[in-house]
């Protein structure tokens, strides 16, 4: 167990390091900070809203990072397809869910960060007036179990395909239809054919569902299992393509 953490430590580190190695974590924490503060105080209002809160700032998370994870998540694996570099870390003596593991918490850890750096939004609604900090801290804590899921999810769409724009598209894709899961004109269409206990599961996996419970500042059970499991799946299909694409 010892031998496993220390090399998911590793295999973090090194992923972690490359983030910063390129310009592509400038922009990548420039873009979010930016369309979260403009769409946040210019188009949602937030001080025409009167109020001292996040809520208008928490409402475009699911839809930032429904594009934004996945230009994190889709070199993962498709870079190390492209340049040739994954056969040299199939020779290593790693285990694949290791890999998967590492460059996945490396990941989530940048995504950590950007939501850090937003933190004088926090700030400032405090010197504003005087908000529930509690629904606030559930939100954060909510906003960045969905960013997991979603980059679970690009991380698996990378390991599909050797080129990163592929994989980003078919991981926001994919991150569209969990969003649009819970939407009337998508449980409408599934009512027209299927019985009910396949619509429930549909809006089950609504993204937005679960999302807008925590944002109302409890952390439920059922959303920190949906969101958590939805991460564990996506990296044991992970595990599962780079296995079988070291076997080919």
């Amino acid at each position: 167990m010892t031998s496993s953490i220390n090399t998911i430590a590793v295999v973090f580190g090194r992923e972690f390091r490359a983030y910063f190695s390129t310009p592509l974590a400038a922009i990548f924490l420039a873009v979010f900070l930016a369309l979260s503060a403009g769409l946040s105080f210019f188009v949602t209002g937030f001080f025409e809203r009167g109020q001292a809160d996040l809520s208008a700032f928490f409402t475009w998370h699911p839809w930032l990072f429904m594009i934004l994870m996945p230009a994190i998540g889709m070199r993962l694996w498709a870079e190390e397809r492209r340049s040739g570099t994954i056969e040299l870390l199939m020779t290593l003596p790693v285990r694949t869910w290791e890999l998967v593991t590492g460059k996945f918490l490396a990941g989530w850890a940048f995504t950590a960060v950007a939501l850090a750096l937003t933190a004088p939004m926090w700030f400032t609604v405090n010197y504003l007036g005087s908000p529930d900090n509690g629904v606030i801290a559930a939100s954060y804590i909510g906003s960045w179990l969905m960013a997991g899921a979603f980059l679970a999810l690009a991380t698996c769409m990378s390991a599909l395909t050797k080129n990163q724009v592929i994989a980003f598209i078919v991981a926001s894709m994919a991150g569209f239809l969990l969003m649009m899961a819970g939407f009337d004109l998508v449980l409408a269409g599934v009512r027209s054919w299927a019985p009910n206990v396949i619509t429930e599961m549909v809006q089950s996996l609504s993204f937005l569902s679960h999302f807008s419970r925590l944002t109302n500042g409890v952390i439920e059970a059922p959303t920190v299992v949906f969101f958590s499991s939805m991460i564990v799946l996506c990296l044991w299909i992970n595990v599962q393509l780079v296995d079988l694409k070291k076997a080919q």
